[in-house]
């Protein structure tokens, strides 16, 4: 049974995930934290980050990751498989279609439909990881670092992947206050 949810969620997500990988992590998302429950926000926020700092598309490699982690090497190529056939498969029927049929008006207003909910997708996913963000960081910290990476991505011209790896190795070096060292401080105040 476990095989076949992977199956269905990744399926799901190669049948729906039009527009390539950032209109498929709101419905990776859906799927493994929300309808499976095999994840939870920040684990997922975890993956998503990693997995868009390696090479590739990111749908596959979530899809990989997850299905191995919830069920092994069978749930790895089980969830790659679900992941993809869906897109081969249509894009084999749908492009051959799409060629005759290219100069049609309809065919240009469909493909240009679809932009705008992409992008609302993509919306309430950056709002969702603003929101986590500020749990941990704070609305100073988070509102700071959005905008020093948008000017680094977008102005510097910084690819995405160095940004977030930059990030993961500040975030494993940083030192790590204590919850003690928390608690001493606070009793210092308290004495003065």
């Amino acid at each position: 049974m476990k095989q076949w949810h992977i199956f269905l969620a990744f399926f799901k997500v190669g049948m729906l995930g039009y527009g390539g990988g950032p209109s498929s992590i709101p419905l990776v998302k859906k799927e493994v934290v929300e309808t499976y429950k095999w994840l939870d926000d920040e684990e997922f926020a975890n993956i998503l980050a990693l997995g868009n700092s390696l090479p590739g598309p990111i749908a596959t490699k979530m899809a990989g990751y997850i299905g191995y982690r919830v069920s092994g090497i069978i749930g790895m190529v089980n969830a790659v498989l679900a992941t993809i056939i869906p897109t081969i498969v249509i894009m084999i029927f749908l492009l051959t279609f799409l060629a005759s049929m290219s100069e049609q008006p309809w065919v240009k207003g469909m493909t240009q439909a679809v932009v705008p909910v992409v992008g609302v997708m993509l919306a309430v996913l950056t709002y969702d990881f603003l929101k986590k963000a500020k749990g941990g960081l704070g609305w100073t910290l988070t509102i700071a670092l959005a905008v020093i990476s948008g000017l680094l991505i977008e102005i510097a011209g910084l690819h995405p992947g160095i940004l977030i790896g930059l990030l993961l190795v500040y975030a494993l070096v940083k030192p790590i206050k204590s919850k003690e060292q928390s608690d001493e401080k606070g009793r210092g105040k308290m004495t003065s």
